[in-house]
């Protein structure tokens, strides 16, 4: 029988409001995993109030102490990287060597704002005046609202989660519907690591219950990562109401290969960066901009070793891509191969859902290549979020950089040449937030800044200090001991 479970709210795990759960499904073969609270805005004001009552105390909790809380729970999570790694698998799906990937990121976060805990390094200048010190400190925002998606169902909450708490905000959580057992497993880690009640609340719940916490007016900051419709929704009101707000939304990344490339290295890095996780990635590779001269050896390569990967159970070592999370989001990825083939592309391999061998059970689709794509084909530039990517001829650099920077995305980008030159006019040129050369789109580090332009994000990045920016804000201070009235340019 499967596991019922509940909201983690001022320090107590409580039923919600209207006793109403909802089911979660395995993707890869229908299996309940447990039942989830279904909370309405009710839950959502007494998790807000819980965050409230503990915000001044752990605002005054001195960082190094609050470190230590997240040092514990890295180390908890390391201890049971195996057990929470199966689970992350089990909910969303993603092969099991990618789901320890994802619990291995989120010990980093976790382990890195914990190092913050005795860093957090401010600003110390010379006064325009004698007698006078002046310095800049960080202080955090308040209470923050911490949405999160699905397909990374511990790394990114970590994301959010450690540099909001090392910087002394409280927070409420609400995970997606589609994973939140690696949200309740965090929060019990968290719990056993000592942080105080109502520091983290865990909400679950529909799109209503994050609705109802972005309109909270005690909520001082809203950091979503999710589609760019509902960012731009969630911006449009937190600009209105003077709230902070940090966007990720999304990205429709690209690979360019260059004449001079090393095709079998770029063909690695595009099935990687295009089919892992299923295509279920901000950062996934769904175009591929290939110059003419390599056009057809990567091509062929590419579609040969599509062909080869086996489809399955993520839990079993032997699978190279597992299910999509649910029925709507394969749905969803049907529905683009149906708009691809309309306007005018092929389908060289894939292009199905995956049948036989059980897999009739899960919500499995075939690796899928598009050849003949325009730029301007809505396959080009609208996230499809699957195991789906474009193959676009391109004569030259220039053309490349231009189809590569004309998207309403700019998160990630990948160049593959054997000419340094050229490497660094592509640096330039190109105009997402992350750009890699000789590597596919996938493999982002905790310790820089991690986001993108355009339709990507508003301008904040996640990881790194960048993050810090993101949950804490500036104090100038300024310490007269001159003993007499100093005014400033007017004295001098």
């Amino acid at each position: 029988m499967a596991n019922t479970y509940e909201n983690y709210i001022g320090g107590r795990w409580t039923p919600p409001r209207s006793g109403k759960h909802f089911q979660r499904e395995n993707p890869a073969n229908g299996e309940t995993i447990g039942a989830f609270p279904d909370s309405g805005p009710d839950d959502v004001a007494d998790a807000v109030s819980a965050a409230a009552q503990a915000y001044p105390r752990w605002r005054a909790t001195p960082a190094p102490q609050r470190a230590e809380i997240l040092f514990r729970a890295a180390e908890m999570m390391l201890a049971r990287k195996e057990e929470l790694s199966r689970e992350v698998t089990v909910e969303m799906g993603k092969v099991l060597k990618e789901a320890r990937g994802d619990v291995q990121e989120a010990i980093d976060m976790t382990y890195y704002a914990a190092g913050e805990g005795r860093r957090m390094f401010g600003q110390v200048v010379p006064s325009e005046l004698p007698d006078k010190f002046t310095m800049a400190v960080r202080q955090p925002h308040g209470i923050v609202g911490a949405i999160t998606p699905w397909n990374f169902p511990l790394a990114i909450p970590c994301w959010k989660l450690m540099p909001a708490l090392i910087a002394g905000n409280t927070v409420v959580f609400k995970p997606s519907p589609y994973s939140p057992l690696s949200a309740a497993n965090l929060l019990r880690i968290l719990e056993e690591a000592g942080l105080p009640p109502g520091v983290v609340n865990l909400l679950f719940g529909e799109d209503d219950t994050g609705a109802a916490l972005v309109r909270d007016p005690r909520v001082a900051m809203v950091s979503f990562t999710g589609s760019m419709e509902v960012g731009r929704e969630i911006a449009a009101y937190c600009g209105a109401n003077g709230k902070r707000v940090h966007l990720e939304m999304g990205g429709k990344n690209a690979i360019i290969v260059l004449g001079d490339a090393d095709i079998d290295l770029a063909v690695e890095g595009a099935v990687w960066s295009a089919f892992g996780t299923s295509g279920q990635r901000c950062t996934a590779a769904s175009r591929m901009i290939v110059q003419e001269g390599a056009l057809d050896a990567f091509t062929e390569k590419l579609i040969a070793s599509a062909e080869t990967l086996r489809l399955g159970d993520g839990l079993d070592e032997a699978t190279d891509v597992g299910p999509l999370v649910n029925r709507l989001q394969l749905e969803k990825v049907q529905s683009y191969i149906e708009i691809g083939r309309k306007e005018g592309a092929a389908i060289a391999v894939g292009g199905a859902r995956a049948a036989g061998d059980g897999l009739d059970k899960g919500y499995f689709f075939q690796p899928t290549v598009f050849t003949g794509v325009r730029p301007q084909m809505r396959i080009a530039q609208e996230e499809i979020f699957g195991p789906v990517t474009d193959v676009i001829p391109v004569s030259d650099l220039e053309e490349a950089v231009s189809v590569n920077n004309d998207v309403p995305y700019g998160l990630v980008s990948s160049i593959y040449t054997r000419d340094v030159s050229v490497a660094f006019k592509a640096m330039e040129q190109i105009t997402t937030g992350i750009v890699y050369i000789n590597a596919g789109t996938i493999g982002a580090e905790i310790h820089l800044p991690f986001g993108g332009t355009r339709g990507t994000g508003n301008g904040h990045r996640e990881a790194g200090t960048a993050a810090l920016d993101s949950y804490s804000e500036w104090k100038s201070v300024y310490i007269d001991y001159s003993g007499r009235l100093q005014k400033a340019q007017i004295d001098r």
